[in-house]
């Protein structure tokens, strides 16, 4: 891909001098280049940003406080993006359907979390046919597997007679947990998963689920998109708020089954 012909006016990395960029957030470490401010995204394509760097957690980590995530196939280069709308989801708002809500309440599919991360993004990596390869590239699986044993992303899985069925990960920085990929090999495996991510979120008092970019699935659940200043006044006090990292194995209780007449809540584990 040649970046400099089809965008000419997007950054990269290699030509911000830190000291000559006051606006740009910096990594906080001298030997890295720092990230561009998001409001210099493009329109079109929209939210593509920057390009080069790379996927070490220190700078990931400050990409998402800023907005920005990478995005990009093997055939790319890193690409960096931050676009506006965003599509987000509040957890108190998650939408589940009558029929979802009866398979939910079945207790057909035992709920986990951080048991098989690994697992989680492996299967979310497979290609699926219908969308021309995957975007989580091998650089991207080493990145976030290394995130997860530093206790920042996290997966929750859905698993029946021992398989996993379905499953969604993401990162948690402060109280915005920012969704990167979902997949499902069962009916509504990664639908519920989602649910169960949605209302363990909402008893940590988490103010939003970063989708990033709208598609009809994540619509029908009860994701909105919200303008560029709205997203970045919530995810600047979300980030900004201090809690624990570590797994989330022994603490994921997210709550008791939809109708009063469940026999017991969630399990926390296998």
């Amino acid at each position: 891909m040649n970046i400099a012909h089809n965008w000419p006016h997007m950054i990269r990395f290699a030509e911000i001098p830190d000291e000559k960029h006051p606006g740009y957030t910096s990594t906080g470490c001298r030997s890295r280049l720092p990230l561009p401010c998001f409001k210099q995204a493009l329109r079109e394509p929209n939210g593509l940003l920057a390009w080069g760097g790379d996927l070490q957690p220190e700078r990931l980590l400050n990409a998402y406080r800023a907005g920005i995530f990478p995005w990009y196939t093997e055939n790319q280069p890193l690409l960096w993006w931050s676009p506006a709308p965003r599509c987000v989801i509040f957890p108190a708002d998650i939408h589940v359907s009558k029929r979802t809500r009866r398979r939910y309440n079945s207790g057909q599919y035992t709920l986990t979390a951080d048991k098989d991360f690994a697992g989680v993004i492996r299967a979310c990596a497979e290609d699926r046919g219908d969308r021309g390869g995957t975007w989580i590239t091998s650089g991207m699986l080493d990145a976030y597997s290394d995130l997860h044993h530093l206790g920042h992303a996290h997966s929750i899985e859905a698993w029946q007679d021992g398989q996993l069925a379905g499953g969604i990960y993401g990162l948690a920085i402060g109280s915005v947990f920012f969704g990167e990929s979902m997949f499902t090999r069962r009916t509504d495996a990664g639908k519920i998963a989602l649910i169960a991510l949605c209302k363990q979120l909402e008893r940590w008092s988490f103010g939003m689920l970063d989708c990033q970019l709208r598609n009809p699935h994540l619509m029908r659940m009860g994701a909105v998109e919200i303008p560029r200043g709205e997203f970045e006044q919530r995810l600047a006090e979300g980030v900004s708020k201090s809690r624990p990292t570590g797994v989330w194995t022994k603490v994921f209780n997210p709550a008791p089954r939809w109708d009063s007449g469940c026999k017991s809540p969630l399990a926390a584990d296998m």
